[in-house]
């Protein structure tokens, strides 16, 4: 796979990684074996940063669009992302808002659609009105007007 695709699956940003990680392709076993037994340069990474902008959103706890508004658009350290937390400016505040909203609204629709057996829109709408008569479609079609149950 390319590095960049190994870099997302490993959750580091690419142009933080070393060059011979950048400059060939990664095997599946060998990425296994990253995610398996990361390398200090992984690991310290991982932990200090840059991170990728998903990884930032993350450890904010807002989502990407939230950093874009704002204004929050090149990847940032462990100790910037600190800084952000400790300073809490207004719009992190409003974003982290916002997104929790989002996900407990997700969160109640998914628990609403536990109980359907299938959804909506692959039943047939004879089972959302099972009293109503319908007209048979298998073999002859009847006269216009008759309905059978």
């Amino acid at each position: 796979m390319k590095p960049q695709t190994a870099a997302r699956k490993l959750g580091v940003l690419l142009a933080a990684t070393p060059e011979e990680f950048r400059g060939r392709d990664i095997s599946r076993e060998e990425l296994n074996e990253l995610q398996a037994n990361p390398p200090a340069w992984l690991s310290e990474l991982r932990r200090s940063g840059p991170h990728p902008r998903q990884e930032v959103a993350r450890r904010l706890r807002v989502s990407t669009s939230g950093l874009a508004r704002g204004g929050v658009t090149e990847p940032l350290t462990t100790e910037q992302i600190k800084a952000l937390l400790d300073e809490m400016p207004t719009w992190l505040e409003a974003e982290r808002a916002t997104h929790e909203q989002v996900r407990a609204e997700e969160a109640r629709l998914r628990e609403r659609g536990r109980g359907r057996s299938a959804p909506l829109r692959s039943r047939r709408p004879c089972a959302r009105a099972p009293h109503r008569w319908t007209r048979v479609r298998p073999g002859p079609r009847p006269p216009a007007g008759i309905l059978r149950p």
